[in-house]
């Protein structure tokens, strides 16, 4: 399992409500455009499959940040954030 951080930029409303509507079924949002999702390598495989088929390459921004449980020590939080359970190991 692996912590990633999902954002989007797509300036089509109906576009941007199915990818969101996606995201919400793999993780929290925390802000607007940002997810936080953990997921199997076989989840997330399946949750870009699934993107493809919402978006438009030339028009939308899709970006995945994987986190490794290395770097997840390091994010700083300002505010009050969604409560994530953070992944219990990372596979390497």
């Amino acid at each position: 399992m692996m912590l990633y951080v999902v954002t989007y930029d797509i300036p089509e409303d109906k576009r941007r409500k199915k990818v969101a509507d996606l995201l919400e079924g793999y993780g929290v949002r925390v802000q607007y455009s940002v997810f936080e999702c953990v997921l199997s390598s076989q989840k997330c495989r399946e949750l870009k499959k699934r993107m493809r088929k919402r978006i438009k390459k030339k028009e939308d921004s899709i970006r995945f940040y994987p986190l490794s449980h290395h770097t997840l020590g390091q994010v700083e939080v300002w505010g009050e954030p969604p409560v994530l359970e953070p992944p219990s190991s990372t596979i390497v």
